[in-house]
């Protein structure tokens, strides 16, 4: 197969552009050494491919499309749309064709970085295959990105979830998507997630989520500056001149988003010492002074939440109490979390302003910080699958717990 070439377009990166041609990452970047060395891909500067170099099957006689997705857990729609170049082929048999990962037939799964525009495009997927998930907008960021929520469930108990306050811990957002899949498929088919009943789930409580609160920073930290980013001299300078923005968590003004909430706010940002924007740990200029944390703060007196969690990375710990004001429910209901996820419940000292301390705080009722995998952030996609099982099987719990808090209005 001949060396192809294409043309880089904004928002590409070679995880992206290696999973769209059907290649691994190393085979692209083995092709592409000086790209490969760059921190980003800039827009219009070409790559070469080797198209279709992943997983292949030549069509045995008598095989029709259908059955041969069925043997790799595909739908034939996924089949022929891995194949386009059959689009008017009757008969496959003899032809060698392309097996896309099937990801047991899922509508959220990491085909490179799973940034803003994946999150957008499966929210849109999730709500027309599954009509009963409900979507809308908390607020906008500080580049006016719309900052979704999902919906699902028709309880009196409400519970809210949120990820990728962190800019840099993107892979939460992914986790937590899957979870909203893996909860609609089973309840669509009237079957149990593991032991779980979706059904008592969809009666009993009412789940929120909130999958990208950082979408700005998420943005920074997988295409960095490049291709006309309109803040880029400022975040250059704030990052000290670095190119890569693999290490940001805060937003796109250099805020840590989880050191903006009312919650002895003061106290963080003296012990924090941090006087300018950056990379991290910037409390800001004062509580909820960015539009993210503002949009969130926001939404969430507008709801009476039984509980509430904050996914991180990374650690596999339960973050539970604040200052002795958490409900008396909260330590042994982090102690089932952890067992049902295999982390550690762990009480905090010397953290103040974050979000579940607010909650905490605020509304006296249990908040979680929960630091999902273990290694370095951006974790490698390669836990990915892991984490959805731990932080499943975790949501589950705290799903299928009745005794967490009040109703919701």
């Amino acid at each position: 197969m001949e060396l192809q070439w294409i043309i880089v377009q904004s928002g590409d990166t070679l995880s992206r552009v290696a999973s769209a041609h059907h290649m691994t990452r190393e085979l692209l970047a083995a092709l592409n050494p000086e790209a490969a060395a760059q921190p980003y891909l800039l827009a219009g500067q070409m790559l070469r491919i080797l198209p279709g170099t992943g997983r292949r099957y030549a069509v045995q006689p008598g095989e029709s499309v259908g059955l041969i997705a069925e043997r790799f857990d595909l739908n034939e729609e996924e089949l022929r749309e891995a194949n386009p170049e059959f689009a008017n082929v009757t008969d496959w048999c003899g032809r060698c064709i392309h097996i896309p990962d099937s990801n047991g037939k899922t509508i959220v799964r990491l085909q490179g970085e799973y940034g803003y525009r994946e999150m957008n495009r499966d929210i849109v997927k999730l709500v027309k295959q599954y009509p009963f998930i409900t979507t809308g907008s908390i607020g906008t960021s500080v580049m006016g990105k719309s900052l979704p929520y999902l919906k699902i469930g028709q309880g009196t108990r409400h519970i809210h979830v949120n990820a990728s306050v962190h800019a840099n811990e993107w892979l939460t957002t992914a986790v937590v998507m899957r979870f909203i899949e893996d909860y609609a498929r089973a309840y669509s088919a009237r079957a149990p997630w593991h032991q779980f009943q979706t059904e008592r789930w969809m009666r009993e409580t009412t789940l929120w989520i909130v999958p990208m609160v950082n979408p700005d920073g998420v943005e920074l930290v997988q295409e960095g500056v490049v291709n006309e980013h309109p803040h880029a001299k400022q975040l250059l300078a704030w990052n000290a001149g670095r190119k890569h923005f693999t290490h940001w968590k805060a937003n796109i003004r250099g805020v840590d988003l989880n050191d903006q909430f009312p919650a002895h706010w003061e106290e963080e940002a003296a012990r924090r010492g941090i006087v300018s924007p950056g990379p991290r740990d910037y409390a800001g200029t004062a509580p909820l002074s960015e539009p993210e944390a503002r949009a969130l703060a926001q939404w969430t007196e507008q709801h009476s939440f039984a509980a509430v969690v904050s996914l991180h990375s990374q650690g596999q710990e339960i973050y539970w109490n604040y200052r002795d004001l958490e409900p008396k429910e909260s330590a042994p209901l982090s102690r089932r979390l952890a067992r049902a996820s295999g982390y550690k419940a762990v009480k905090l000292g010397g953290s103040d302003a974050g979000y579940k301390d607010w909650f905490i705080q605020q509304f006296r009722k249990p908040g979680f910080t929960v630091e999902v995998g273990l290694g370095v952030n951006p974790l490698p996609v390669e836990q990915f699958d892991d984490i959805c099982v731990e932080v499943g099987m975790l949501l589950a719990e705290l799903l299928s717990d009745g005794d967490a808090g009040s109703e919701s209005t």
